[in-house]
């Protein structure tokens, strides 16, 4: 299978683990030894500025929400369009960060867009690929503008995309409306 990096993995409704239920998965890795990703659309209750006044000494006025990237705990880990901050670049225009001084750099960035994430989602050799296999993740390319949407609706989003993408050549369609109910 091809490296994932760079797409989304969108939880399928079959799937059976709660902690991944309706989730969007941004893949930052994918190879042979395993996969990581940090889920989209899980805000905590806690802001940037609260979080950042325990792990660093300098002070944030950012009222993002810190989302939660996984079950698995890990560094506070930050993905961003700030390229200068970059420590790798998981697709064209999006990059992570998870050592402290990239960190302040983006934290302190007031026009970039950023998402700050406690824990990520983590998948030993294979074990992504059983999970797809069984049918518990649809796989969308990723785009910079749907990995820094703000809004509770990004699994809709991102799943009638790829309803899309399955409905059309299934229906010999040239096009398909955003909402084909409306037909």
């Amino acid at each position: 299978m091809s490296s994932l990096q760079g797409n989304f993995l969108i939880a399928s409704p079959h799937l059976g683990d709660g902690n991944f239920n309706r989730s969007v998965v941004l893949m930052v890795k994918h190879d042979e030894d395993g996969a990581f990703g940090l889920v989209l659309n899980r805000p905590t209750g806690n802001t940037v500025a609260e979080v950042w006044k325990l792990v660093s000494d300098h002070a944030s006025d950012r009222q993002d929400p810190i989302y939660l990237g996984g079950p698995v705990q890990g560094p506070l880990m930050a993905v961003h369009g700030l390229a200068s901050a970059a420590e790798t670049e998981i697709l064209e225009g999006v990059y992570l960060s998870a050592h402290k001084d990239q960190l302040k750099e983006v934290v302190a960035a007031e026009n970039a867009p950023v998402r700050l994430f406690s824990g990520y989602s983590g998948w030993g050799a294979g074990q992504l690929e059983g999970e797809l296999e069984a049918g518990g993740w649809l796989v969308a390319p990723a785009t910079a503008e749907l990995v820094f949407h703000d809004k509770d609706d990004l699994w809709e989003r991102v799943m009638h995309a790829v309803a899309k993408d399955i409905l059309a050549p299934t229906l010999k369609a040239k096009h398909v409306p955003n909402d084909p109910t409306l037909n």
